[in-house]
């Protein structure tokens, strides 16, 4: 049974996004937040207009725009604009408001930016910031701002408020305010002072404990934010409670610690080190058993005799990752999901529960080759069945490569709701370090559900979902609280960080003030080492970097910044997204470092080098298949449009009922045209694609594209942004070319690729913005088809798996398929 993706706008409208909406993924939310419009609703009615508040304020209304001036404070108890404008009459300081009309989310501005447009914002304005419910007064000069911290100290203690002001000392603890501990008792710790400052002064500030014997002590991580009120009043107090720095884990974890703690090996043996070359600090290219960083991983890897067992269960939960709840699919309750961490030439085996309440899914291990192992590959209506509810499945796979990746669902755009975490494997590199930091991933983060945001972009003529706010290693700060991710830095030592972008629509800029970065691995492969400032980030892309901590000691902020400007990806919070990285000693501080300067970019990063050369042969030894994108918007018969990806035509949309390897398991060659199926019969050729992008139908929506192969790394012997042409083969690089599982197709240009048919199995090539491969961009290339169920094992449990699939999705399941499916 396959499911039609169309259905009726005009019937989603008047069922109020119920859900009907799609028959597949509204995960989980609160049917508060996406209630018929509310009755108190003013927009867009009252567009450009001034509308006066039940406190009788006067404000500018503007529709569909939201202001980027500073942000004082939020609540979520209103459920339209007009009470919005009511809580900010209320609110000490408020200037304006954004109504965030997805979540019913009021934020506070306290100083007036520019309107922009935003498709989910609705926004107000005092007309006078100095107008009140009872009429307008003498506007104060000066604003008596008292501060009261509750913090248990000892006897001889004293408490400093430090900021961002010269008032509060530029962040110099002894030159800031000296708090009086004259009310202070056991019961209630409080140490309180008043300083006078201008209205509408923004403060960015922390207290800090002054021991006896001179040991200064900050409270953690955020800082505290204030705008010292306009209007009338004179004075104003602040209370706050000390902040105390929440565990951090996973910053420099050593393998035989997450070996003991996470996982269980079945097997301790593992091939011994040569006497010669032994992995160490100065010897990060050796390895073990004859094998190092010269060594060649697509034909030689190590045996180590050792299974590394994970146990997983997908549930339904609630997170606040940056401080603002939403609903989140979690593997083991945590965001992100558990590291997977292992030795080159382990096997893995994760054994995954789906105890998600209305959703199948597949897990995908982003990167890794798979070799001779495709039905391990998680792919839904390709490589396997889904996973129904209640259901258990073990993916077992050997890590023959070494490095950092992800894994994540495959089940429609699932992932970007929670279901994802790192890859972290062993093995040797092209330079030397000191500290293993693992893992920091990066991606954007959205306050409805990413299932939502792609059910509504598939049939709207607009922009894509704007993202909230972007999560470092799985947390961020927002007006709803949260925490920046700290990572310790270790004075004149070399660092390892394995950057990652797991993101659903943006792009990133990575860079860390005051220090260059040492690449030495994109993807999964070695590079020749060299150093850069900043490094941009696609989607699904890694970095392998070496940070040496040659600068002062102290904070230093970590940038990742969304590439909205060069047209790749946009976040309401860029430009506050960051972690720390912090001297040992100076972990509580908070940064105050600049940024460095760099040129926006949606392209890849230029310069990597493989370590080891794969000799790609001089000149193509076939022809370049021409692969074209292209967005389809089709009006539909009640008027609605669906909006489509397409290659060559035709936007991908597999069965997850009969995946291709079911075909390929009965001999059924009667393969669907939507399943976009490319042959590739023959083992042991190079194959060269293009792939170009055309203008749209009826729109030129040109975009670039991050695009992942399945099952290879592929080789990229070329970009362009024009029109490719024949001409354009003879100018290739075929020298030593740039090696990777992930690169960008450039805005209404080419790109060129090379890999070798040498693993057969059904395998994806996809674009990873997660609307674009919802929508359709994606093919899939059947690869040595009389191989597969030989050299490439279908799984024992494929059937089993499908029967049950079927079981669950024939029996009135909550949400059918509306989607690609992958």
């Amino acid at each position: 049974m396959h499911f039609s993706r169309f259905f009726s706008i005009s019937a989603l409208a008047a069922t109020a996004f119920s859900s009907a909406i799609r028959k597949e993924e509204l995960v989980g939310r609160d049917s508060t937040v996406l209630e018929t419009r509310d009755a108190g609703a003013i927009c867009p009615n009252q567009n450009g207009k001034t509308y006066t508040d039940s406190g009788s304020v006067q404000y500018t209304v503007a529709c569909a725009q939201s202001n980027n001036g500073a942000v004082v404070g939020s609540t979520g108890t209103t459920t339209n604009l007009p009470a919005c404008m009511l809580a900010c009459d209320a609110k000490s300081g408020c200037k304006g408001v954004n109504f965030h009309t997805g979540v019913n989310q009021c934020y506070f501005i306290g100083t007036v930016g520019s309107n922009v447009g935003n498709s989910t914002y609705n926004c107000a304005i005092k007309n006078s910031a100095t107008a009140t419910s009872t009429g307008a007064c003498k506007s104060a000069t000066a604003v008596a701002v008292t501060f009261n911290e509750l913090v248990t100290t000892n006897f001889g203690d004293s408490v400093n408020l430090t900021g961002s002001i010269s008032q509060l000392g530029n962040w110099s603890p002894g030159l800031g305010l000296a708090l009086s501990a004259n009310q202070y008792t056991s019961s209630n710790p409080l140490w309180s002072g008043t300083v006078t400052l201008p209205p509408g002064t923004n403060v960015q500030y922390k207290y800090v404990q002054v021991a006896a014997d001179g040991t200064v002590n900050w409270e953690a991580d955020p800082n505290h934010s204030f705008v010292v009120p306009t209007g009338c009043a004179t004075k104003t107090t602040i209370s706050d409670k000390w902040q105390v720095l929440s565990t951090v884990t996973g910053s420099s974890t050593s393998l035989s610690s997450v070996v003991k703690n996470t996982i269980t090996a079945t097997s301790t043996s593992s091939a011994k080190p040569t006497s010669t070359c032994t992995n160490g600090p100065t010897s990060r290219n050796c390895w073990s058993g004859g094998l190092d960083i010269s060594t060649d991983f697509d034909n030689n890897w190590p045996t180590t005799g050792r299974t590394v067992s994970y146990t997983w269960s997908i549930t339904n939960t609630t997170l606040s990752p940056d401080g603002y709840s939403r609903p989140v699919f979690a593997i083991n309750g945590q965001y992100p999901g558990p590291r997977i961490e292992a030795n080159w030439g382990d096997m893995i085996s994760v054994t995954v529960t789906n105890n998600l309440a209305d959703n199948g899914t597949a897990i995908h291990w982003h990167g890794i080759r798979q070799y001779h192992n495709n039905g391990q590959d998680g792919v839904p209506g390709v490589t396997e069945c889904p996973l129904a509810p209640g259901q258990t499945k073990t993916y077992t796979w050997r890590a023959t490569q070494y490095g950092s990746s992800w894994y994540h669902s495959h089940f429609s755009c699932q992932y970007g709701d929670g279901v994802l975490g790192p890859i972290m494997i062993h093995g040797p590199a092209t330079a030397n370090y000191d500290i293993e930091l693992g893992p920091l991933p990066i991606t954007d983060w959205y306050y409805q559900t990413v299932n939502y945001h792609a059910a509504l972009a598939e049939h709207q003529n607009a922009l894509p979902p704007e993202a909230d706010n972007a999560l470092i290693n799985g947390t961020n700060t927002s007006p709803s609280g949260g925490k920046h991710y700290v990572t310790t830095l270790t004075a004149g030592k070399k660092h390892r960080v394995r950057l990652m972008n797991t993101g659903v629509d943006n792009h990133f800029v990575v860079s860390l003030d005051g220090h260059s970065m040492q690449v030495i691995a994109s993807d999964f492969v070695p590079v020749k080492p060299f150093a850069v400032t900043s490094l941009f980030l696609g989607i699904g892309q890694r970095y392998d970097v070496i940070i040496t901590a040659d600068q002062s000691p102290g904070a230093y902020w970590f940038r990742a910044d969304v590439q909205d400007s060069a047209g790749c990806g946009t976040n309401f919070n860029n430009g506050n997204i960051r972690s720390i990285f912090a001297y040992t000693g100076h972990t509580t501080e908070t940064p105050i470092s600049t940024a460095q300067s760099y040129t926006p970019t949606c392209g890849d990063q230029t310069g990597l080098v493989p370590y080891w050369n794969s000799f790609v042969p001089q000149g193509q030894t076939g022809t370049f298949t021409e692969l074209t994108t292209a967005q389809l918007q089709q009006t539909e018969t009640d008027g609605s449009i669906t909006v489509y990806w397409q290659i060559n035509g035709s936007a991908m949309s597999v069965d997850w009922q009969q995946p291709t390897l079911e075909y390929v398991r009965t001999s059924n060659t009667n393969y669907p045209k939507d399943a976009n199926l490319i042959q590739l019969p023959t083992e042991g050729r190079w194959t060269y694609w293009v792939i170009q992008e055309v203008a749209g139908n009826p729109y030129n929506v040109a975009v670039p594209h991050p695009i992942h192969l399945h099952g290879h790394d592929f080789y990229v012997l070329g970009t362009g942004t024009t029109t490719w042409t024949a001409a354009d083969a003879n100018n290739l690089n075929y020298d030593n070319p740039t090696r990777r599982d992930v690169a960008m197709l450039p805005t209404n240009g080419w790109l060129a690729l090379a890999f070798v048919t040498d693993n057969p199995g059904a395998w994806l090539m996809h674009c990873h913005i997660a609307w674009h491969a919802d929508e359709g961009l994606a093919v899939q290339f059947l690869e040595s088809a009389s191989t597969i169920g030989t050299i490439a094992q279908i799984p024992s449990d494929f059937q089993s798996q499908c029967s049950a699939w079927d079981s669950y999705y024939n029996g009135h399941p909550a949400y059918l398929q509306h989607d690609s499916g992958i």
